[in-house]
């Protein structure tokens, strides 16, 4: 009878282990454990997470070809699983994945294996080129995707594709293409990212209709003449190559509406970037440019620039022909001063000057910028707010000015912030808070860490949408009592100070 009830026990042991695991599997690896700690939501006091920081940017994936922003790309890439939605769970018409669910018995030394094994799937890698160039050919296929063939060599029999209008060669081992790439005189979108490729055949002028180009992470040195003689492109991505000058002849690319020469080692651009007057997308970021053409202004549709990570020391005048600018930017350069011109690009919703040498932005420059909602001067050597009052940040919902040499926040400043809940005032030299900061009622993150406090108001109690409240590295010896009226308040650091004691309303 015991024998019997032991080995009933295994069974629902074995069981429960294989129900979890397909469990945890459908739910995306959530750990379903009874002993799993709960999360907790409350007030911190000690180390600090969560802290305010500048933005950051973030690209999509390096298949979309067709987008107008050039997207990061990986050069080794891992197919993923695609797993089953929990909402899926027994369906009929979805496939389980297959298991292999490992069971020790008792007095064994080798795992049985139990369940489905997986059986080798063969990949994309080991297709015949030859033969899928006879197949797409026999289909009137007018799209062909090989991305992640580990194709060293094109054959010939490319030439035959003459129906072609999409053609996808992403992540492969090609040096070179074929001279019969150019009888492909349909195509229309043509995509090489991820290769090893150093020039590119004549032979592709004659692709008349092409309208997108990639040429991502690749090994060019140089951006190839034949490039220059697609007057069709309306997209073009050279990123991460090792180019160092772009040609003149750019200006003949009049179509073109997205541009990205992002992380390559270009000095210098030349004066017929301002002939692109339909460009709407230019990113020259990650580069070694100490300047911007005049010409520049000439670009009069263009939406987002991009040249952060640079070197530069300076801005045309003629930014501010940029009527259409939404965004620019140019954190990581070395600039000391912004031009007044920019005033004019009213259109402007994020400006960041993060990581520069400014001190000062034009007087009125913020007013002007009426739809901007983003603004980022941390880690310069601002000493006081811009000048232009509290008509500055009408719309501004995000302020990031840490890492600077701030002493105080002007009283009222932001009594016309009505949309401000983000505000970052880290490693300043700020003394003591306005007496209007019972005013800052929108308020949901707010970062006072390093700097030289010895005192907070009571009526920061008003801030009740006060979510991140941030101090430490100060000088503080007490708390208000009011601070414990905060209801929402869910992270405070007190990190780095003088405190004796807290406030039983606290702590």
């Amino acid at each position: 009878m015991r024998k019997s009830s032991k080995s009933r026990v295994e069974s629902i042991t074995v069981f429960s282990s294989v129900a979890a695991e397909r469990l945890a599997d459908y739910r995306g690896g959530t750990d379903t454990s009874p002993n799993s700690p709960p999360d907790i939501d409350g007030i911190v006091i000690g180390s600090m997470s969560g802290c305010i920081t500048g933005s950051q940017e973030a690209d999509p994936s390096p298949s979309s070809t067709s987008s107008h922003h050039d997207q990061p790309t990986t050069s080794k890439e891992t197919s993923k699983e695609k797993k089953i939605s929990p909402g899926s769970l027994g369906s009929g018409d979805v496939a389980r994945p297959a298991k292999q669910v490992t069971v020790t018995h008792p007095g064994t030394t080798k795992p049985k294996p139990t369940g489905t094994t997986r059986k080798r799937v063969s990949t994309q890698a080991d297709l015949d080129v030859s033969k899928e160039f006879s197949r797409c050919k026999e289909e009137g296929a007018t799209r062909l995707d090989l991305t992640k063939c580990s194709i060293v060599v094109l054959p010939s029999s490319v030439k035959e594709l003459t129906h072609l209008k999409e053609f996808y060669l992403y992540s492969n081992k090609l040096q070179t293409l074929p001279p019969e790439i150019g009888c492909l005189v349909n195509l229309e979108t043509l995509a090489l990212n991820e290769n090893s490729l150093t020039s590119l055949p004549d032979t592709l002028a004659n692709l008349k209709q092409l309208k997108v180009l990639d040429l991502r992470h690749n090994k060019l040195n140089e951006i190839p003449d034949v490039v220059y003689t697609l007057t069709s492109l309306t997209i073009l991505h050279l990123r991460f190559n090792r180019i160092r000058e772009v040609g003149e002849d750019i200006a003949n690319l009049v179509n073109l509406s997205m541009l990205s020469l992002r992380e390559n080692k270009i000095r210098e651009l030349p004066a017929g970037v301002g002939k692109l007057t339909v460009l709407v997308t230019f990113d020259a970021s990650n580069n070694h440019l100490k300047h911007l053409p005049f010409e520049i202004g000439q670009c009069s549709q263009l939406s987002s620039l991009d040249v952060q990570h640079n070197e530069l020391v300076d801005i045309p005048e003629s930014i501010g022909q940029l009527k259409s600018l939404t965004r620019l930017g140019l954190r990581y350069n070395q600039l000391t001063s912004i031009p007044q011109s920019l005033s004019n690009c009213v259109k402007l919703t994020e400006f960041n000057v993060e990581s520069n040498n400014l001190s000062q932005l034009p007087e009125g420059l913020l007013s002007s910028l009426s739809h901007l909602t983003s603004l980022t001067l941390s880690r310069n050597a601002f000493t006081s707010y811009p000048v232009g009052g509290p008509s500055q940040f009408c719309f501004v919902y995000s302020i990031n000015m840490e890492h600077n040499q701030i002493n105080r926040i002007p009283f009222g400043i932001f009594s016309r912030a009505n949309n401000l809940t983000k505000l970052n005032m880290k490693d300043n030299k700020i003394t003591s808070l306005p007496l209007d900061i019972g005013t800052w009622t929108c308020m949901v993150e707010l970062n006072l860490g390093t700097n030289q406090l010895s005192k907070i108001p009571d009526d920061i109690q008003f801030l009740q949408s006060l979510e991140v409240l941030i101090l430490s590295n100060n000088l503080l010896k007490r708390l208000p009592v009011t601070m414990g009226n905060l209801r929402k308040l869910r992270l405070l650091d007190l990190e780095e100070n003088k405190l004796e004691a807290l406030p039983n309303e606290i702590g």
